[in-house]
């Protein structure tokens, strides 16, 4: 069951850098960074919530500098995006629409994976009996990238105005040690946490849900 659970966290692993990734090279390239701001942007968006997480806990050095593969995969990944839009310059001003939808579709799948890389580092550390501890170190994971990126490429983070951009995090963290609780292992909740996060995002996008906020 143990060997499971690695498996699907490194597969979580990959999936949220991926997606981490391409959402930092669409936003460097947007906001019409070269390539050295486009890669930078892209390697921070997917390993800043990691980097983050492991500062709170007092892992030193951080993973990403102790094993950078997950550094290397979003330098491939901010480059092969790059290249695509560089030889062909044109799609941008024709396909604006799908850009922005693509964006908000690698940002929700990299959420969700890294809310799920969170939960689990912090039990591998010996934290699964601290509801409270997991559901944080899920939550910072997964948002803390986005939130570097934005705040590098010059715009207000998303969790604090976008398609209650935070709260499935939130959710989905609660959900995930509720379940490892009740069942006592965390494959399916590991599965259902990461589908409902991307489940409620999807629909705040889909019905414009926001959460409150003042109009002055």
């Amino acid at each position: 069951m143990k060997k499971v659970s690695s498996v699907l966290l490194l597969i979580f692993d990959f999936i949220g850098t991926v997606a981490f990734a391409v959402s930092g090279a669409i936003t460097g390239i947007q906001k019409k960074m070269d390539i050295f701001g486009v890669n930078i942007l892209a390697i921070l968006t997917a390993c800043g919530g990691g980097l983050t997480r492991d500062i709170i806990m007092g892992n030193f050095p951080p993973q990403m500098f102790i094993n950078p593969f997950y550094v290397l995969v979003s330098a491939i990944v901010a480059n092969i995006v790059f290249g695509i839009m560089y030889f062909h310059k044109e799609i941008p001003g024709k396909f604006a629409g799908l850009y922005e939808r693509g964006l908000f579709v690698f940002d929700t799948v990299g959420l969700a994976a890294f809310m799920v890389d969170g939960v689990m580092i912090g039990a591998n550390f010996g934290y699964e009996d601290d509801f409270f501890l997991l559901v944080f170190l899920g939550f910072i994971t997964g948002v803390g990238g986005g939130v570097l990126r934005d705040v590098l490429s010059n715009q207000m983070p998303a969790i604090f105005v976008k398609h209650v951009y935070a709260l499935p995090v939130i959710i989905g963290g609660i959900l995930m040690v509720a379940m490892y609780e009740v069942l006592g292992g965390w494959n399916a909740a590991m599965v259902c946490s990461f589908t409902l996060v991307i489940v409620l995002r999807f629909l705040a996008r889909h019905y414009r849900w926001n959460l409150p906020k003042v109009n002055l």
